[in-house]
């Protein structure tokens, strides 16, 4: 089939080298370069945890997530083998770090930490019990650590926190080498057509317009984020905030996500001794430079759980809007020639694959495939 995709940020590049594996013929249009753009992709930590979501999300995020583990391992599996030199570059030039025997994409499945201060230790517990309570996960999925135990797991941490919570499945990718080798994979499929800086202007079933010109196509998928918002008017922006660091004092080798009174803040360890520190999540669409306030709470944050980012170097701190419907959930919604795909949330990179697996999974089937997520996938209404 001939396809469009309009939009190009972590959804609209995992279901285009979704579709290209299955031998469909693409055509990409995008308002951003190739190489870097305002998508809320590069605003992201890459983390792949749907243990640590499902306390504050729905269950089916969970569910999705973790379907979407092994389509993560599969898909960087065979981007590196497929990208050789240029995604062995991407990873070099990204996280200053070369990578043995070749690229493997930063994809890390070392688990994650939850850690807190005796102050919120009771908001610690709470976590615990409502995955237990939702999950029921069993001892090796969930893993409930004493001091000595984190101690001999996350040396880092010896002596500074008396619990943790380990949950060692959890993983995550370097947002923008992922971009990049998704991108240069594409780029090297002859059946893909990608359209850089070329806005696109309208589109509906079959028809898409962009650049001045019209094109008509089997289908067309809308992955445009905040972008299809004139098109999708439940759709809003929840702003995130996250500062890049370099701390050659800290040695972390996990993430850690560590207890606030407001949220979860993590901390994603990049190679080359830099960390990514976030979690802010304001109902807001303003794309303004992060706020004092929330400066202060992830530095803060950051040296109480290691003194070693009171000497750390702020590399860069980064904005964006992550696009979301009224009930946080992503949803994929379908008339013959168009399907949108849309409501990733904070979960982008977590669920991606996932969603795209659905799209494809539709739109290779049409109404005989059964989803396994009952609401995701709907007849689109009008108007979307």
């Amino acid at each position: 089939m001939q396809i469009a995709i309009a939009g190009a940020g972590i959804m609209g590049r995992v279901l285009a080298w979704q579709l290209s594996q299955r031998g469909h013929r693409l055509s990409i249009f995008d308002r951003d370069p190739i190489a870097n753009g305002s998508a809320a992709a590069y605003t992201a930590a890459g983390m792949l945890t749907p243990y640590s979501e499902v306390a504050s999300a729905e269950l089916a995020i969970h569910t999705m997530g973790m379907a979407a583990l092994p389509l993560w391992s599969a898909m960087t599996d065979a981007l590196s083998v497929a990208g050789g030199g240029r995604c062995h570059s991407h990873c070099v030039s990204s996280c200053g770090q070369s990578h043995e025997p070749d690229c493997d994409l930063c994809f890390r499945q070392q688990g994650s930490l939850i850690v807190a201060h005796p102050g919120d230790r009771a908001d610690h517990r709470h976590f615990n019990q409502q995955v237990m309570n939702k999950l029921r996960p069993d001892a090796e999925q969930f893993q409930q650590l004493n001091a000595a135990q984190l101690a001999e797991l996350e040396p880092e941490l010896a002596g500074r926190f008396d619990e943790a919570t380990y949950l060692p499945e959890e993983s995550w990718v370097d947002n923008e080498q992922v971009m990049a080798c998704l991108a240069d994979a594409l780029l090297a499929h002859p059946g893909v057509d990608w359209h850089p800086q070329t806005p696109v202007e309208q589109l509906g079933p079959h028809n898409l317009n962009a650049g001045g010109e019209n094109y008509r196509f089997d289908w067309v998928i809308d992955c445009r984020g905040l972008g299809a918002k004139p098109d999708w008017p439940q759709l809003r922006g929840v702003r995130g905030e996250l500062l890049w660091l370099r701390a050659p004092e800290v040695k972390l080798q996990h993430l850690v996500r560590l207890m606030h009174p407001r949220y979860r803040i993590y901390v994603v360890p990049r190679p080359n001794d830099i960390y990514i520190i976030g979690a802010t999540q304001i109902e807001s669409d303003s794309m303004g430079p992060i706020t004092v306030r929330s400066s202060l709470e992830l530095l803060s944050a950051a040296y109480s759980l290691h003194p070693g980012f009171g000497e750390a170097e702020i590399v860069s701190s980064r904005v964006n809007c992550r696009p979301a419907l009224p009930d946080n959930l992503p949803a994929i919604r379908w008339q013959d020639g168009l399907i949108r795909a849309n409501g990733l949330f904070r979960h982008g990179f977590l669920l991606a694959p996932a969603v795209a697996q659905e799209v494809v999974n539709w739109l290779e089937n049409g109404d005989s495939y059964r989803s396994p997520y009952a609401e995701l996938i709907q007849p689109l209404a009008v108007p979307a």
